[in-house]
């Protein structure tokens, strides 16, 4: 197997962490890959960093961004691209030295290769992070990562390996942030399986300069938007009634998003305090008076959110 491997690796002040990140990457098992690393305007030593690596390492090839940002930062790397199969790398996290080799023995047609993550930090990693990355290998080892796709992005970043023919089919790059969740909604709407790469072979830095942590695109970590667009776009079967069920934070912006949408339903909760109460022009009802034969969209979390899974093993949970 002697397929070459494209790893698009967008990258902003990233020095401090780059030279770590390219060694995780020079020291792969699987050697036949080229690194497609998109300088984004950065103001320290990043594209020095890049030219050095460049000159010593064919494969490493350095561009700048021809936008601003880490979609035009990929989309220039994909430009350039060349391979048969695609990956993503972070210039802040780090390759198990089999990654490459593992996922692409599972990156075959129809099938998006995704293996197990962890975090690190040098101050610690917090139980959050840890619960997070626990849930997504669950998820992985199963193979069954589009499952839960309403609540949180289950494919993870810079840690799956696709065909190019399948990149390309389900749309690339995309032109949506978040980039990573976009993508996964539309592996899963172009029919991809998930198989799985049962081991840690990819590894989360969290720091504080993190995109995640300080770019505008990911502000708003609920991405609420994003997912009633692709739940409209994907699983709405008007044959059917819609309910949304949960009034709180997330329940109103989603009623909202449904309503800049054009989209008839009803409203319900279990609040007995909001039962008939009038909100954004819906007057919502309990759980008791729920339509028949109504899909659910369930913006509910914690325990309350726990028992109505178990109730409405069909329903599309959002939290």
């Amino acid at each position: 197997m002697r397929e070459l491997v494209s790893i698009l690796t967008p990258v902003r002040n990233g020095g401090a962490f780059l030279a770590v990140c390219l060694e995780s990457i020079i020291n792969q098992t699987y050697k036949n890959w080229e690194l497609l690393i998109v300088d984004d305007n950065s103001q320290d030593d990043t594209w020095e960093t890049i030219k050095r690596y460049s000159e010593s390492d064919s494969r490493i090839l350095g561009f700048k961004n021809q936008g601003e940002g880490i979609l035009p930062a990929l989309q220039t790397a994909y430009s350039h691209a060349t391979g048969t199969r695609i990956t993503r790398m972070d210039a802040d996290d780090i390759m198990e030295p089999d990654k490459l080799e593992l996922l692409l023995e599972s990156a075959t047609a129809g099938q998006v290769a995704v293996g197990f993550v962890n975090y690190f930090s040098d101050r610690g990693v917090g139980e959050g992070y840890k619960s997070y990355a626990a849930w997504l290998n669950d998820l992985t080892n199963l193979g069954k990562n589009f499952s839960d796709l309403y609540k949180e992005c289950t494919i993870p970043s810079s840690c799956w390996m696709l065909d190019r023919q399948d990149f390309d089919g389900c749309g690339g790059i995309g032109n949506v942030y978040p980039e990573d969740y976009d993508l996964a909604f539309r592996m899963k709407e172009y029919g991809l399986k998930v198989k799985p790469v049962k081991k840690v072979i990819h590894h989360w830095r969290d720091h504080d300069s993190r995109a995640s942590r300080n770019d505008d695109n990911y502000k708003d970590n609920r991405f609420l938007d994003l997912k009633v667009f692709h739940f409209l776009k994907q699983d709405r079967n008007e044959n059917q009634g819609l309910t949304l069920i949960g009034a709180g934070k997330k329940g109103k912006i989603i009623s909202q998003l449904l309503s800049k949408n054009r989209v008839e339903f009803c409203w319900a909760t279990n609040n007995p305090r909001k039962i008939g109460v009038n909100i954004h022009e819906k007057v919502l009802i309990s759980e008791n008076e729920i339509p028949a034969n109504s899909q659910l969209l369930i913006s509910v979390a914690g325990d309350e959110g726990a028992q109505l899974r178990v109730k409405y093993p069909n329903g599309y949970f959002f939290c």
